[in-house]
C-alpha cells in the first residue's frame, strides 16, 4: 500500500467517523463527537496532505452541522449554536490540527518519550481549542446578555472537561490503532518474506 493510499483510507475513516458523530451536537442519537480527536488526529496523520485535508474535514464539519439543523426545521443562521462566533471554529479546530502536526514531527515509532509528547500536544491542543471556540461562542455570540470574565471563566471550566474527556476517549483508540499498526506492520512483513521463499 503507497503512502497515498494509505492517507487516503485514513482521510475516509476521519471524515466518515466525523459525519456519523458530529450531529451528537444537535441531536442525541450519535455518539458522542469525535470532531476534536479528529482534527487532533489528522494533523498527525495527514500532515503532507494539511493544505487541503483540513479545509476538506472543516468543510464536513460545517455541512454536517447546516444538515442537522435543517432537520431541525430552523434556519442555519437562527441555529442556538450558530451565529459569528461559529467562525472561530476554524482557528480552533486549527490548534487541534496544529498539535496533531506538531506531535508528528520527530516522530520514528511509539516510546515513553513520544507518550510524554502525546499528552503534552493533547492537553496543550485541546485547552487552546477550548479557549478559542468557547471564547468566541461566549464573548460574541449574543447569547450571553451580560458577559464578564469571570462568566466567561466559569463556562469556560463547565465546558473544558466534557470535551476533553471525548476527545481523550478517541484519541486513546487512534493512539492503539498506531501502536497495533507499528506492532503488526512488521509482523506481517515478516511473514510476506518467508512466504516468499
Amino acid at each position: 500500500m503507497t503512502a497515498n493510499t494509505q492517507r487516503a483510507f485514513i482521510l475516509t475513516v476521519l471524515a466518515l467517523l466525523m459525519a456519523a458523530s458530529r450531529g451528537h451536537v444537535f441531536s442525541h442519537f450519535s455518539p458522542p463527537d469525535a470532531s476534536w480527536a479528529v482534527f487532533f488526529a489528522g494533523g498527525f496523520l495527514l500532515r503532507g496532505w494539511s493544505r487541503w485535508a483540513f479545509p476538506l474535514l472543516m468543510a464536513l464539519a460545517m455541512g454536517v452541522d447546516a444538515m442537522v439543523i435543517s432537520r431541525q426545521a430552523t434556519a442555519f443562521w437562527d441555529h442556538y449554536c450558530v451565529s459569528i462566533a461559529y467562525w472561530g471554529l476554524i482557528p480552533a479546530y486549527g490548534l487541534l490540527w496544529a498539535g496533531g502536526n506538531w506531535l508528528r514531527r520527530g516522530y520514528d515509532r511509539a516510546s515513553l518519550a513520544q507518550a510524554g509528547r502525546l499528552l503534552g500536544a493533547f492537553l496543550v491542543a485541546v485547552v487552546a481549542c477550548q479557549f478559542v471556540a468557547q471564547g468566541t461562542f461566549y464573548w460574541y455570540s449574543g447569547v450571553v446578555p451580560a458577559p464578564t470574565v469571570a462568566g466567561w471563566w466559569q463556562n469556560f471550566l463547565d465546558w473544558l472537561p466534557g470535551y476533553m474527556g471525548t476527545a481523550a476517549v478517541y484519541t486513546a483508540i487512534a493512539t492503539a490503532l498506531q501502536l497495533a499498526a507499528e506492532r503488526v506492520a512488521p509482523l506481517l512483513a515478516g511473514l510476506g518474506q518467508r512466504s516468499a521463499r
